[in-house]
């Protein structure tokens, strides 16, 4: 309750009890038209705010959420997000605020509508969804808004979506500055490579990922046009020896390429391979300080690497959910993370974990 407004005053104000504006303050039954009128009538007079948190910590109700999110490996970005979330959930433990995690396959519909109609028949308080193809997203998000349950976007921007919240990076604009960050030290070069991974032939890349693409490539086309890049597409169930075979084919051919670049988490596919095979004059670039990317920036073989925080995607996901559905206040519907780049340098500095 407003500190300055107590519940007397509104009683002394609305010429009623204070038992009464208690039962109004908190939807209780057995209050007459009459008297609330009068309350609700002290209530905009006075300007009245109620606390928000006092009420939340007194229902003592518990709040259920749930993310669906890719199939990941320990280590993954994903992790990151989770772990976020997880440690959102610890600090709003006095609202009694829990997540529960549903993975869905990449590039398979029929994994994704499985745990999203899992999600449905759980009828949850709020939902964070990484989405999956647009037209099979928005019939799980339609039904959400059917529902009148609110969610949260991460990873790509789907504003058609009527999402409560996004957080991610600005992808279009994380792109072109990747490229900007590549020239700087690949301004002399005459090809460079972009490394894609492939499922059945087609790109596995988020819409995010298809984004940073577009954003790369205009930055090149604006500012290197004569820079010809060659795409290797890695497919995304290769093993590690296939990809080795494919690296080795690719840099026997083209031994002008001495700089490379990724929109994806993968970087040290490419960067495990220059360590083991020599090729100390060949570095990638990539996305996520996640464990074997960190080791290959350290060694030499990644140039740079594209932070997108998502530890704090992850917490602030939560957070949304908790102030929207919880606390009843209206958030920030979209909110781009920063773009940072590191090096072997300032990796160790890079605080995955702050907030």
């Amino acid at each position: 309750m407003n500190e300055r407004i107590t519940i007397k005053d509104i009683a002394e104000r609305a010429g009623v009890s204070s038992g009464t504006v208690d039962r109004v303050l908190h939807n209780r039954p057995n209050v007459s038209k009459k008297a609330l009128a009068k309350v609700k009538a002290a209530l905009e007079e006075m300007n009245y705010e109620p606390n928000a948190y006092a009420s939340a910590l007194a229902s003592n109700k518990r709040y259920e959420f749930m993310c669906l999110m890719p199939r990941h490996d320990s280590e993954a970005y994903w992790s990151e997000v989770e772990e976020g979330q997880n440690k959102c959930c610890e600090t709003r433990k006095d609202f009694n605020v829990h997540i529960k995690h549903l993975y869905y396959v990449r590039n398979d519909v029929s994994s994704f509508k499985e745990q999203y109609e899992s999600i449905l028949e759980s009828n949850p308080d709020g939902v964070v969804i990484v989405p999956a193809k647009l037209d099979y997203t928005r019939v799980f998000t339609d039904e959400l808004h059917e529902r009148n349950i609110p969610f949260v976007l991460l990873d790509s921007y789907l504003p058609d979506l009527r999402p409560l919240a996004f957080y991610g990076q600005d992808s279009f604009a994380s792109g072109y500055f990747a490229a900007k960050m590549l020239m700087l030290i690949a301004s002399k070069e005459t090809e460079i490579m972009l490394m894609k991974q492939t499922l059945d032939g087609k790109n596995v890349a988020s819409k995010q990922q298809d984004n940073r693409e577009v954003g790369f490539r205009h930055y090149m086309t604006d500012h290197f046009p004569e820079v010809k890049i060659n795409t290797l597409d890695l497919p995304y169930k290769n093993t590690k020896k296939q990809n080795q075979v494919l690296l080795e084919k690719y840099f026997s051919a083209h031994p002008k390429t001495h700089h490379c670049i990724t929109m994806n988490s993968k970087a040290h596919i490419v960067g495990e391979f220059l360590l083991q095979t020599n090729r100390r004059n060949v570095q990638i670039m990539g996305y996520d300080m996640v464990e074997k990317n960190a080791k290959c920036l350290n060694d030499g073989s990644i140039s740079f690497i594209i932070a997108q925080h998502g530890y704090q995607q992850g917490y602030y996901s939560v957070d949304a959910l908790v102030r929207a559905v919880v606390l009843k206040r209206n958030v920030t519907p979209v909110n781009y993370m920063p773009i940072e780049i590191l090096s072997r340098e300032n990796m160790a500095f890079y605080r995955r974990t702050q907030i």
